[in-house]
Formats: structure tokens, sequence, C-alpha cells
């Protein structure tokens, strides 16, 4: 018996290496002789990098960056070989790194990124993947463009900072100082959102009350996008309003297609082929997954659903064992998920299934490979 281990971590309690760890216990208390593997992974948010870096036995580097209120910040790359790298946007402009007092998206910037991505060519890699996911702000993308030489200007030619303010001051923009080895690399974007850069739906009014922005502030910022977008249409024939995922990360999708020429890709396959888990799947018998809630968001972009559909593929079975149910999870079985178990035991508070994580994890553990124990001796 061979089982391998590609789980999601549980925010706030459990990590991905771990939850493998504790299966790998419990396994070996059902089946003596199993044999048990584990990759980290992650679905392009937070996390991304490591999970990817640790998978592909690479490297995490460390760099100096601006914050999102540009504030230093420590960021990191993944080098996975001599030409790619992973960049986790979050680790430099992430909402995260700003106490929730603090939030505000019109002084929030994408520059740290755009250092991020600088410092990659520097060291030349030249096929990087970016995981957008957990934005601290609303700018277009402008100050990440900006840190690779591309300047935008208001009504003066005066060179604009790069924050969500500065979208309603645009009036040109110059790209002659754009990095220029950025046109001999490839960029791929993990972003599993399909929004637009404007409207209803758009970046900002999507995204930007978790952000910090009050309703005034978020009329004040799509009126900024709107400009943008409209200049983005007049100098490059694109209108951002008309491509998924543009709004991914206030607006930094729509910039990294137009400025970098980047594709969008699901995250989770992203990361899946970063890690070769195909490759993985040989001889293996059954295929342990999950994350710490499943309901109907998992089966849009989510690591059960990316795993669940590479194995249907392969004809392997998967479990899924998750902190807890919500509606819509059962979904999942129609993308390779052959049941679902939770790990919570009884009525508790979400604060004591937290506390009690890796125990109730290596209980529901247990349970699950004793039933499957007990459906191999049918």
């Amino acid at each position: 018996m061979k089982f391998l281990f590609a789980s999601d971590s549980f925010k706030g309690s459990l990590s991905s290496r771990r939850t493998a760890e504790l299966l790998s216990q419990a396994a070996g208390e059902v089946f003596p002789d199993c044999m048990c593997s584990h990759v980290e992974v992650a679905d392009g948010g937070e996390g991304t990098t490591d999970a990817v870096t640790e998978a592909a036995g690479g490297s995490r580097i460390s760099v100096k960056v601006h914050g999102p209120l540009w504030e230093e910040e420590t960021a990191f790359l993944g080098k996975l070989d001599d030409k790619r790298a992973v960049i986790e946007m979050a680790s430099a402009s992430g909402l995260t790194l700003i106490p929730e007092k603090q939030r505000d998206p019109r002084k929030t910037t994408t520059f740290g990124t755009g250092e991020l991505i600088r410092e990659a060519l520097d060291r030349g890699f030249c096929d990087i993947s970016i995981a957008i996911g957990g934005s601290a702000t609303n700018d277009g993308g402008i100050g990440c463009m900006r840190a690779l030489g591309v300047r935008f200007l208001d009504e003066h030619g005066r060179e604009l900072e790069g924050c969500g303010e500065d979208l309603i001051r645009i009036r040109e923009i110059d790209t002659s100082g754009l990095d220029p080895r950025t046109a001999d690399c490839t960029f791929t974007v993990m972003c599993d959102v399909v929004n637009p850069l404007c409207g209803e739906n758009g970046a900002t009014y999507t995204f930007g009350k978790q952000k910090g922005g009050t309703l005034k502030i978020l009329e004040a910022l799509e009126a900024g996008m709107q400009n943008y977008r409209d200049l983005l249409i007049r100098k490059f024939g694109i209108d951002m309003d008309h491509v998924p995922g543009a709004g991914a990360a206030g607006g930094l999708g729509a910039a990294l297609m137009v400025f970098l020429k980047a594709s969008l890709r699901s995250g989770i396959d992203t990361v899946l082929d970063l890690i070769e888990f195909d490759r993985k799947l040989e001889g293996v018998s059954l295929v342990i997954t999950g994350e710490g809630r499943a309901d109907w968001q998992s089966a849009y972009g989510k690591v059960i659903k990316g795993v669940g559909l590479r194995c249907k593929a392969h004809g392997i079975p998967v479990v899924a064992l998750v902190g807890s149910m919500g509606k819509g999870a059962e979904d999942l079985f129609e993308y390779g998920i052959d049941s679902m178990l939770t790990t919570v035991n009884g009525i508790m508070s979400l604060e004591e299934a937290l506390d009690r994580a890796e125990e109730l994890y290596l209980g529901a553990a247990r349970r699950m490979f004793r039933m499957l124990q007990a459906g191999t001796d049918l």
C-alpha cells in the first residue's frame, strides 16, 4: 500500500507538512507495511512559495523591499533551479503586513512586488511564476511596474509614486524605461479569481472593503481605476474590463498582463505542475488531501479540487480530510474526491477546534485509515 499526502495548510493551526507527519503516524499504526510520501501544496495564495520550493528541492532567497505602506520589509522568492523562480506578492505587498487600523487602499502600493521581480531578473531567472493572492493593494499594479521602470505621469509631467490614490491623477504612461530583460522572460500569474478591472465585480468593489476601504474611499478608487483602464485602452488597445482576472490583487493582474505579457493560470494547477505532481502519482494506491474548511468555494481553484482532478485522470482514489464542511462541500465529489471526513468529533467552538487541531486531526486520520482497512477486508 502506497499513500501520497497532498493537503493544503489548515489556516491558523496546521501546516501542510504537519498534516503529512500526522497522516504518516496514523497510517503506520493501521498499515505497518505501507509506504508514505508527501508533497506540500498551496493554491497560489499565502504559502505558495514555500510549498513549491520545498517540493522542488529549491531554496528560499530573502530580499529587502518596500512594503505596502513603503516601510522596509523582508520578502522572499523561491529558486527552483537556475532558470525558474516563484514569487509570492503577499510577502512584499500583502494584507497581513499591515495592522488592521492602518489599512487604507489609497495609500498602499505593489512597489515591493516589483522589487521582487527585479531581484529575480538580477539573479538571472527567466521563467518567473507570481502568486498574487492576499494583497493589501488597489493600485492597478502601477507601483509594481514603476519598480520595473515604467513611469506614470500626472498632468504636469511629474512621475507619480505608485499607490491607489495616484490612479485618478495619471495622464500619461511612459514605458520607454521598462526593464528590457522582461522581454526575454516568461511570466506566469497564479490567479483563480475572474474579476475584471472595473465595475461592480471589479477589483475595487469586490476586494477593496477588506483592505480598509469605506464606501467613499471605494468610490474615489473606482474613479481612478476607470481612468487607468481608459489610458490602457488608448495606449495598448486592451480593455481590461473584458479580461477575466484583470482585477486580481487590486488590478495587479491587469498590469502584469499588459506590461509583462504575463499569462494567467489557475494557482493550484500551476503549483501542481511546478512540483511535478503527476509524476509523483506513479505507483500510488491512495491520495489524501484536505484543507481547513471545505465548502462551495473549494470547487473554484482550491487545493482539493486541483488534486482530485489530477488523481481522477490517473484513476487514483482520493479522500479529503478537512477541518469542517460547509454548504456545497459535497460538490467536490464531482472532481475526483471519493470521500470526505471532518476532524471535528463533537460540538465545540472554533477556538477549541484550533487549540486541539493536532489531536483532532490525528484522531480523524486514525478513523479514516481504520475505515480503509475495513474496506480492504470486505
